[in-house]
């Protein structure tokens, strides 16, 4: 049985469709077919239902899988001790992040990893909030960026940084100009937000409860670009997190206003299932997370760990 073979089963079991497997790993669809018969011929099992779309796992295919996972993640972790005891950094880092995290700041890092870490296959997908949170608990991703991150039960968390909240409107809206903005002011303003789903939504919420503060909910969006394009229009007002809307500011799209009567952050972390081994190439990219690195977001300062 070869190593390879069983990889390419569990990324066929996380994508469930033999193409997205293959898309995945830069590989041939019939190429997935193939390793996925070898398999199946080997253990004289059927593997998958393929009569069922998305594909699932056949009774026996749960009890491999299982098995899989534990045979990789042992692999990997042996083969990374064997690494560290000659210095080399290498083997596959697998990141899953929300959207709204912003992509020119997630670049900066990501580029600075490759260029220190090449032997490392970097892998970073975005995701929503709850699949970024399934994905760690599947073993499907090492480590995942999530906004006001939750620590306790399988899940632990590294906090990464705090990113200052801010009134995002239209260049023409009358609160353009301002140097500031009591949050009471917008007391009846019509307001673009994040779905209630989002923890983002629930907090934002809460801070303008807890000051007897009601909006006129307009439109209700899952991810910040499109928040940030019905703002543009003059749909209403937001309130996002400063580092998502950087470039919309430089082209005079948007303007950003801070509150002049309360402090609003976005806690950014990087979550990790808990008691599990996390290789070396995993721990230098969350070192480097940490790192003063030319940063697109002046507004968004390092906090600490712990």
């Amino acid at each position: 049985m070869h190593l390879r073979n069983v990889e390419i089963f569990c990324d066929t079991v996380s994508h469930r469709s033999f193409s997205k497997a293959a898309e995945q790993r830069g590989i041939s669809q019939p190429t997935v077919s193939q390793a996925i018969h070898q398999l199946e011929e080997q253990l004289g099992v059927a593997l998958f239902d393929r009569s069922q779309r998305p594909l699932e796992l056949t009774q026996a295919g749960h009890v491999f899988h299982d098995g899989c996972r534990k045979l990789l993640e042992g692999y990997r972790e042996l083969a990374d001790r064997l690494q560290h005891l000659s210095g080399v950094v290498a083997g596959r880092v697998r990141v899953a992040s929300i959207y709204s995290v912003g992509l020119l700041q997630m670049a900066v890092y990501t580029q600075e990893f490759e260029r220190r870490y090449p032997d490392v296959d970097l892998r970073l997908n975005y995701l929503h909030p709850d699949e970024v949170y399934s994905q760690i608990r599947r073993d499907e991703a090492d480590l995942g960026i999530v906004s006001f991150p939750r620590d306790g039960g399988d899940i632990g968390c590294i906090p990464w940084i705090a990113q200052e909240m801010a009134v995002i409107v239209a260049a023409d809206h009358p609160l353009a100009d301002c140097e500031s903005v009591a949050l009471d002011s917008l007391n009846g303003t019509d307001f673009v937000s994040f779905t209630t789903d989002l923890t983002i939504r629930r907090e934002t919420d809460r801070l303008l409860k807890s000051h007897r503060v009601t909006v006129h909910h307009v439109h209700e969006f899952d991810n910040v670009e499109t928040i940030k394009r019905a703002v543009e229009i003059g749909a209403g007002v937001a309130i996002l997190p400063l580092p998502t809307v950087r470039r919309e500011i430089e082209q005079g799209l948007l303007k950003s206003v801070p509150f002049a009567d309360v402090q609003f952050e976005r806690p950014l972390g990087v979550i990790h299932k808990r008691h599990k081994h996390l290789s070396a190439a995993a721990e230098r990219f969350v070192k480097l997370l940490h790192e003063e690195l030319p940063d697109p977001s002046e507004s968004a300062k390092p906090a600490l760990t712990v």
